[in-house]
C-alpha cells in the first residue's frame, strides 16, 4: 500500500526539520517553498533554512545553558539542523555559531537528496487544498499575506498577531523579596480570588528620575525597512512614553497608587514597577507595560537599576518588531493541530516560538508527531522536564491568559520547565558555595531532561515505515 504524503508549507529552519522527520520515519513528503518563484523581504537565497539575521545557534553548553539543552535533545532525535550546523561550525567560543552558505547548502541537498522528499518550488495561496490531509504550516515570521488572511478567516478576528509588542520576563528566584512585596491595586483581588497578583519593586524620586535619564539616554533598536511595525497606543515602547513627558510613565504603568510597602509601610514610593505571572508554573514573571526598543544590553544594564531587580535573570527581554504569529494556547492542540482544523499543524515561529533552534525544534516535534499520525502509531508530545516538551507546553497552555494580545513569543529557558531545588551538597557531601549552586541545579535539570527524553523515544510507537 502506497503512504499518502504529508505536505509541509514552508522551506525555513521548522519546515526544512519538518520534513526531515516525516521522511525519515519512512513517510513520503512534500515540501512546498515558494522561493524563488516569490521571494521575500528578507532572504537573499533560494536554499532551505537560510539564516536571515545572525549565524549563531547560541550556548551549547546542554549543562548550563537552556538552549544548548534544547541542541542536546534535538541531536538525540536525528536533527538534520543541529547535523548541518555541527557540520558548518565557525568559532564562537561557547556557543554554536556556522557558516551560514555552508549551513543552507548542506540542509538543502540533505532534503533534495532523500528518496521520499519531494521539494515543489510553488506558492501555497491561502489554505492547502483540502484533498490535502496532513500538513504542517511552517511559514514563519514572513507568512504570505494570501495564507495568513485565510488564517485569521478560519480562526477568527484577532487570532493571529501581526507584531511582537514584547515585555521582559524574569525569573522569580532572581526577584529580591526583600525590596519587592507581593501586592495587587488596592489589594483588588482576581479572577483566582489572588489579592497579591502582582510583584511591586518601588522606587523614590532619586531613582525614578535616573531611571527615565537612562530610559532617554539609552541606545534603541532600529526597524528593519520591510518590517513597517505600528505603534498602537495600548503598546507604546516605555521610552516613546518617557519622550512625551518625565510624568508619563508615572502615571501610566509605574503608577504608585493603591500600593503599600510592605517593608516600609510609612513611605509612599514616587513610582512602582509591577511584575505579574507570566506562566502555570509561577516560575516566571513580566514586567508590566515594559515593552521597549531598548538594545538588549541596555535593557539589562538599565532594568537592574529597579530596586529589587538589581540580579535579575532575565528569561525574555524586550521588543517590538513585526511577526506572524497564532495564539496557540487558545487555537492549537497539544499535537500542534489546528483546533478549528486538525488537519493542519503549524511549526516554527508561527506557533510563538523565538529563535533558529527553537522554530527547528518545534519543526522536529511537528514532523515527528505527523509521520506518527501517519503511520496509524500516534505519540504524544515530550514531557515539560524536557527543552522540547516544554516549549510544547508554552505554545499549548503553559501560558497564563492574561487579556488581549497576552500570548507572546518566547525562547526556551529554565522558566519553562518544572523547578528543582538547587543542592546545597556536591556528590562528595560537601556544602556548595551560592554560586555554585544554581549551576548544580541547571545540571540536574540537564540530566533529568535528557534522560526524560530518552525514556520518551524509547516509549514511543518506532517511527518507521510499515512493512
Amino acid at each position: 500500500m502506497t503512504t499518502a504524503p504529508v505536505h509541509v508549507v514552508g522551506g525555513g529552519l521548522a519546515g526544512s526539520e519538518a520534513a526531515w522527520q516525516i521522511a525519515q520515519a519512512g513517510v513520503p513528503v512534500v515540501l512546498h517553498e515558494m522561493r524563488p518563484v516569490r521571494g521575500t523581504d528578507a532572504h537573499q537565497t533560494d536554499r532551505l533554512a537560510e539564516l536571515v539575521c545572525s549565524n549563531s545557534f547560541r550556548a551549547d553548553d546542554w549543562a548550563g545553558n537552556a538552549v544548548g539543552l534544547l541542541h542536546a535533545e534535538m541531536r538525540k532525535l536525528g536533527s538534520v539542523i543541529m547535523a548541518a550546523g555541527d557540520a558548518h561550525q565557525v568559532p564562537a567560543g561557547g556557543a554554536l555559531a556556522v557558516d551560514r552558505e555552508g549551513f543552507a547548502e548542506a540542509v538543502t541537498q540533505r532534503l533534495e537528496g532523500h528518496p521520499l522528499v519531494t521539494i515543489a518550488r510553488e506558492e501555497v495561496a491561502g489554505l492547502p487544498p483540502a484533498d490535502w490531509d496532513s500538513v504542517i504550516v511552517a511559514t514563519g515570521p514572513l507568512t504570505s499575506p494570501a495564507l495568513a488572511d485565510a488564517i485569521l478567516e478560519l480562526t477568527g478576528e484577532g487570532q493571529l498577531s501581526f507584531f511582537d509588542a514584547i515585555a521582559p520576563i524574569v525569573t522569580f528566584e532572581s526577584i529580591d523579596m526583600t525590596v519587592a512585596w507581593r501586592q495587587s491595586r488596592y489589594d483588588k483581588e482576581g479572577p483566582g480570588g489572588d489579592a497579591a497578583a502582582y510583584i511591586n519593586c518601588p522606587m523614590d524620586k532619586a531613582q525614578y528620575d535616573a531611571f527615565i535619564d537612562a530610559l532617554l539616554a539609552g541606545p534603541k533598536s532600529e526597524f528593519k525597512d520591510w518590517e513597517h511595525v505600528p505603534y498602537f497606543d495600548g503598546c507604546l515602547p516605555i521610552e516613546v512614553m518617557a519622550e512625551r513627558g518625565r510624568e508619563t510613565l508615572r502615571h501610566g504603568p509605574m503608577k504608585p497608587v493603591g500600593l503599600t510597602n510592605e517593608h516600609d509601610p510609612q513611605t509612599k514610593p514616587w513610582a512602582v514597577v509591577q511584575l505579574r505571572q507570566d506562566n502555570a508554573l509561577g516560575t516566571l514573571w513580566n514586567m508590566v507595560g515594559f515593552q521597549t526598543k531598548l538594545k538588549h544590553g541596555a535593557q539589562t544594564e538599565i532594568f537592574r537599576t529597579i530596586p529589587g531587580l538589581e540580579k535579575a535573570v532575565f528569561a525574555r527581554l524586550g521588543g517590538l518588531h513585526r511577526n506572524t504569529f497564532l495564539n496557540s494556547p487558545r487555537l492549537l492542540d497539544r499535537q500542534l493541530r489546528l483546533k478549528a482544523q486538525p488537519r493542519l499543524r503549524f511549526a516554527g515561529q508561527v506557533t510563538g516560538v523565538e529563535g533558529y533552534v527553537e522554530s527547528a525544534a518545534v519543526g522536529l516535534l511537528a514532523g515527528r508527531l505527523a509521520a506518527a499520525e501517519r503511520l496509524g502509531r500516534p505519540i504524544e508530545a515530550p514531557p515539560a522536564t524536557t527543552a522540547l516538551g516544554a516549549l510544547v507546553n508554552h505554545i499549548t497552555g503553559g501560558h497564563l491568559e492574561g487579556g488581549a494580545g497576552s500570548f507572546q513569543p518566547m525562547n526556551i529557558n529554565y522558566g519553562l520547565l518544572p523547578p528543582l531545588e538547587a543542592p546545597k551538597k556536591d556528590a562528595e557531601g560537601k556544602r556548595l558555595p551560592n554560586k555554585e549552586r544554581g549551576r548544580a541545579k541547571k545540571r540536574l535539570m540537564g540530566e533529568r531532561a535528557l534522560a526524560d527524553l530518552d525514556a520518551w523515544a524509547a516509549g514511543a510507537p518506532a517511527l518507521q515505515a510499515a512493512e
